[in-house]
């Protein structure tokens, strides 16, 4: 299979993809009948306090919030410790992020909610930090591995430093970057899933309100949707990363 060819099979998979978990979620409770049967021994086998579509939409808001964030301090940090004048401080930048990792997000969760209460904040914060390290590491990483002639080459042109970092460096960088966020984005999906612990309407609902009262069927339409959305998203990614590898390929 040539390169155009596994391109247009990866969007034709997402665009599959995309489809189906919008169809999932308009029309999960159409499928009430396959869990009535399914699990003949629960009353009410349809989650029914939110409809999935406004779910599955606050889900996908929760996660573009916080990687979004998590993406600008990255980058913001990644490309200072990769400069000659934050360079010493790459080491200790990198400790303190992985410190965030260290803490589980339900124990950021935790501490959060008592200084800005319950809701979508406390979540922004706990999966922002989550989804941090990947994302840092992939930038340092990219740039760090930029080949010291090309950006001789590109200076002797006469560019900027400006012009070095956004038509050579970042363009280089640029496929193992979006490794990095492809990672993180995806443990981040199903990590929201907690959100809802602390009040935030998401995906996470029907799976924590049916853990509590042993509804599986509850648990098993939330983690459908969840699952299905980060597989999406996964092949959304894997198109991207075919459109950075051509940027690349211009780069050089």
């Amino acid at each position: 299979m040539n390169k155009r060819a596994a391109k247009d099979n990866s969007l034709r998979t997402t665009v599959v993809l995309v489809t189906l978990l919008i169809l999932l979620a308009l029309f999960m409770t159409e499928l009430e009948p396959v869990f009535h049967h399914l699990f003949a021994m629960q009353e009410r086998p349809m989650y029914r306090q939110e409809s999935f579509i406004n779910l599955l939409g606050a889900h996908v808001a929760l996660v573009l919030v916080s990687s979004g964030s998590a993406l600008v301090l990255a980058l913001a940090a990644g490309i200072w410790v990769t400069r000659a004048g934050g360079r010493e401080y790459q080491s200790t930048v990198e400790s303190l992020v992985a410190m965030g990792q260290t803490f589980p997000p339900v124990a950021v969760l935790a501490l959060a909610v008592p200084l800005i209460g319950f809701g979508e904040r406390p979540a922004y914060i706990a999966l922002a930090l989550y989804g941090l390290l990947p994302m840092l590491q992939a930038v340092i990483a990219g740039l760090d591995s930029t080949p010291e002639a090309v950006v001789d080459a590109a200076r002797g042109l006469g560019l900027s430093q400006w012009q070095v970092f956004r038509s050579v460096e970042l363009p280089l960088a640029a496929p193992v970057i979006l490794a990095g966020i492809r990672t993180s984005v995806t443990i981040n999906i199903g990590t929201a899933a907690i959100a809802a612990t602390v009040g935030a309407q998401n995906l996470g609902s029907p799976i924590i309100i049916g853990l509590s009262g042993f509804n599986t069927p509850y648990v098993l339409q939330g983690a459908l949707l969840t699952g299905l959305l980060a597989i999406t998203t996964d092949c959304a990614f894997e198109f991207l990363s075919r459109r950075t590898q051509r940027w690349k390929l211009a780069a050089q």
